[in-house]
């Protein structure tokens, strides 16, 4: 019998998200990024799903591959650009794009003998101070990419620092820094990731690259994905395997943390951290058990949880937990563990069973 910790993986709502950033970015481009295993969800699925974008993104090559050798034929862009010269042949292969970021790739990809020249993006560094060339080396940048005769487009970008700071000033000053810079060149630009395209509906410009909202998650704190009309792909569950009454005083799981207030009884979950589900999740953090929240007690282990059943009466072995999804938003749960919605979602392990619905 199967271990009871499951991912359902709503492909509906990926494409309903999809369709509310065109509506929300109407005049541009989409970049639909998959990067980390499509943030967990399962990257092949998950780009078959979003294949009415005009771009996926990835990290890095081993994952547009993945995604080549799955018949996946959507244009797809190394957001993270190459790493060896190597890779330019297997970019002109595999009909790829990607961000160049450093002069050696700069150097490399204007030197390499393509028959079929791909498409690069400029990344520019505006205020992350990451990844991205100096702003003012674009002139130089784009006028020797157009020379080398390697390229059959160019793009720039660059990416914004504190875009989930809607009264941060510098997302501004990072976009208008790149429109200055590309002002005299006839170019497409890309800026905002989700936080932008919810939030600074003036940098959209030709190209928007979605990632989290795509899977229907808030890039804001205090937020949910349905506050913005999207809607949480994925659904993570398990079931009860035993139920324990314990009296007042006893304490329950490692470190004998929580400590019974009254004489209780306590269900124990299928799921823990090697799972995936987050082991610094305090007590109280809830559960759903069959559309009723309920409390975790104690620290999570690797394998089990476990809640606080006493004021669900009617509760029972094998009965549903959600641990996260569109009733019990992540973002709640990773905000209860001072953490963030991606380390959730891409923090699933390999034993969670992962199931996909139209």
């Amino acid at each position: 019998m199967a271990r009871s910790a499951t991912a359902s993986i709503d492909l509906t709502a990926l494409r309903h998200n999809l369709r509310q950033v065109r509506n929300m970015a109407p005049n541009s481009n989409v970049i639909a990024v998959v990067k980390a295993d499509g943030y967990g969800h399962g990257i092949v699925d998950v780009a078959r799903s979003l294949s009415a974008a005009d771009l996926l993104g990835v990290a890095c090559i081993e994952e547009a591959l993945q995604l080549r050798e799955a018949g996946i034929t959507t244009d797809i862009l190394l957001l993270e650009g190459f790493f060896e010269d190597s890779e330019l042949t297997l970019i002109e292969r595999y009909n790829l794009q990607s961000v160049i970021h450093q002069h050696v790739q700069l150097d490399q990809i204007c030197q390499h003998s393509f028959k079929q020249p791909p498409s690069v993006w400029i990344k520019l560094d505006t205020g992350m101070n990451r990844l991205g060339f100096e702003p003012e080396q674009f002139p130089a940048i784009y006028r020797q990419l157009q020379q080398s005769g390697t390229v059959v487009s160019i793009r720039a970008m660059t990416h914004l620092a504190c875009s989930d700071e809607l009264n941060n000033p510098l997302t501004l000053q990072q976009y208008q820094t790149l429109k200055s810079v590309t002002n005299d060149a006839d170019i497409e630009l890309s800026v905002a990731a989700s936080a932008a395209v919810i939030g600074w509906p003036q940098t959209h410009e030709q190209w928007v690259r979605p990632g989290l909202m795509l899977y229907g998650v808030s890039p804001f704190l205090n937020k949910t994905g349905a506050d913005h009309q999207l809607r949480a792909a994925m659904l993570f569950q398990s079931k009860i395997i035993s139920i324990k009454q314990v009296k007042q005083g006893d304490t329950v799981g490692y470190g004998a943390s929580w400590v019974a207030g009254r004489d209780s009884r306590i269900g124990v979950i299928a799921a823990g951290y090697g799972d995936g589900y987050p082991r610094h999740a305090p007590s109280g953090t809830p559960v759903l058990i069959d559309g009723q929240r309920a409390s975790l007690v104690g620290r999570v282990s690797m394998d089990m949880i476990c809640v606080d059943l006493t004021d669900m009466p009617n509760t029972k072995l094998g009965d549903t937990a959600t641990l996260w999804g569109a009733e019990l938003p992540i973002e709640e749960i990773a905000k209860r563990c001072d953490a963030i919605p991606y380390q959730l979602l891409c923090g699933l392990t390999q034993r969670v069973a992962i199931t996909y619905k139209n």
